[in-house]
């Protein structure tokens, strides 16, 4: 069973930097790309960034892609996803998901909030 558990969120001022955690485990994690996704009540839900299961691949969202990196790294019996997030805006203000992409089917961690602001 696949459990996604995030970690690093917070308040962080404008222009400044966070870096955001989720510890994936389970048997099949190596297997499937992750992803960040983040949501905010007048946005809905957007993806973030996505990373293959290899790590080779990333791809990020068009407001954030000059400003994040996405990154997975195998450990013993847990892959680590991580976020990186610098020069931050208000607008980055919102509950940010981890995200294990399967065939038909999406596993979700149970969300962590990130505040930009003073």
């Amino acid at each position: 069973q696949v459990r996604l558990v995030e970690s690093g969120g917070g308040l962080v001022q404008p222009g400044g930097s966070l870096r955001l955690s989720c510890a994936a485990s389970g048997r099949t994690v190596i297997d499937y790309p992750l992803a960040w996704f983040r949501h905010t009540p007048g946005k809905g839900r957007e993806m973030v960034a996505s990373i293959t299961p290899s790590g080779g691949r990333t791809a990020y969202a068009t407001a954030v892609k000059d400003r994040c990196s996405i990154s997975r790294i195998v450990a013993t019996n847990m892959t680590w996803l991580h976020l990186q997030m610098d020069n931050l805006d208000p607008e980055d203000t919102a509950v940010y998901y981890c995200a294990l992409i399967g065939v038909g089917t999406v596993t979700w961690g149970q969300g962590i909030a990130v505040t930009v602001g003073t």
